[in-house]
């Protein structure tokens, strides 16, 4: 197995873990969460509701039990739109490619537990894709303006860190591109750090420091201070049970969900150039907590509650691309694999493919480039 292809199978690998992990825990506070379950939650549990189907009737989802949620179901979407376009991506192709998957392409749904298209389980501000560019018919360069500022575009963005391997900047620039017609102000922000961080933490050789050098060289306004203040208080911890509350007391000033997670306030999710999403600052601050290693950084963040799908997917892909495919645990994979009904392996070898073939088209571009720019001088 090439280091590009094992860095790529850990990578989304461990995000679908660390999605289906904090499936669970999602939308809970962390004293909730251990009530629920008897104390921390290290492994695949059973849903936070046991009756799930009908405790939230807007959300009657079976998360939990291994399944994967719509981070996942995104991701792999996307993935399939670079197997289609094999080369960089940008917003026009959320409209061509990645809208008609999510409208036409019946794959299974886990936490439906039924076969559909994957819009059936997008939430409000996914759907929007569908509504500004399928139906509105928007300029995709700015569709995402008025969306929900939150994680929903840069949930998915773990690929584009793939493709862009070694290349943090180029991969920021990618992610901030083709976001644009999802997401905007600081949820298009978090896309394309995120983005940057799976790229850095590709490369060879790479430790937790390059993918925090990587995010806070790259991020701007309240984002990278949001990251920056996370990471400052996450290095003085190395267990994170005890660096859940002081995570959360770091990023909370940047926040604008505010305390009641079931109950945010009318500032929440509006664009701001001075607020950031909670959940990639806590991912970041979760990686240096347990020094990259990928069981303590997922469970850090499925135990940190709130948004955990999101923030454990991120938190997995990262310290899933910095340590490989052994990094995620046998265990947990081949059971969310299992019941997910879902080939988590596949859309990881397909990226790489894809990674290999944009790089060497980059390449042949920059000599091209090099050439006709030597004529100039």
């Amino acid at each position: 197995m090439s280091l590009l292809l094992d860095k790529s199978v850990g990578c989304l690998v461990g995000a679908a873990v660390g999605d289906a992990l904090g499936g669970a825990t999602e939308t809970a506070l962390p004293e909730q969460i251990r009530a629920r379950y008897g104390g921390w939650v290290e492994g695949i549990v059973p849903p936070y509701h046991a009756d799930w189907a009908t405790a939230r009737p807007l959300a009657p989802y079976h998360k939990g039990d291994g399944h994967i949620t719509d981070d996942t179901l995104m991701t792999h979407a996307l993935v399939r739109v670079y197997a289609r376009k094999r080369d960089h991506l940008d917003a026009f192709d959320v409209v061509d490619r990645l809208v008609p998957d999510l409208i036409e392409r019946v794959v299974y749904i886990p936490d439906l537990e039924r076969e559909g298209v994957a819009f059936h389980r997008l939430a409000a501000a996914e759907r929007w894709l569908v509504t500004r560019l399928h139906h509105a018919h928007a300029d995709p360069r700015e569709a995402g303006v008025g969306n929900i500022v939150n994680c929903g575009a840069a949930m998915y963005m773990a690929p584009v860190g793939i493709v862009n391997a070694g290349d943090p900047a180029g991969a920021y620039a990618e992610a901030a591109d083709l976001t644009g017609a999802h997401q905007h102000s600081y949820g298009r922000e978090a896309a394309a750090v995120f983005a940057a961080c799976v790229a850095a933490a590709a490369a060879p050789g790479a430790a937790v420091d390059d993918v925090v050098a990587a995010a806070l060289d790259l991020a701007r306004d309240g984002t990278r201070a949001a990251v920056d203040a996370v990471v400052k208080e996450a290095r003085g911890h190395t267990d994170w049970r005890a660096a859940i509350p002081a995570l959360r007391a770091a990023v909370a000033p940047f926040d604008t969900v505010g305390e009641e997670y079931h109950n945010p306030g009318l500032g929440a999710r509006r664009p701001s150039r001075v607020h950031a999403i909670e959940e990639l600052p806590v991912a970041i601050g979760m990686l240096v907590v347990a020094a990259g290693d990928f069981r303590d950084a997922v469970l850090g963040a499925v135990n940190y509650g709130r948004d955990a799908d999101s923030t454990a997917t991120m938190a997995g892909a990262i310290a899933g691309a910095l340590g490989g495919s052994a990094a995620v645990p046998a265990q947990w994979s081949a059971a969310v694999a299992e019941a997910s009904r879902t080939d988590l392996v596949l859309p990881a070898t397909v990226l790489a493919e894809v990674a290999a073939e944009v790089f060497a088209r980059d390449r042949d571009r920059f000599a091209r480039r090099a050439e006709r720019f030597g004529g100039l001088t």
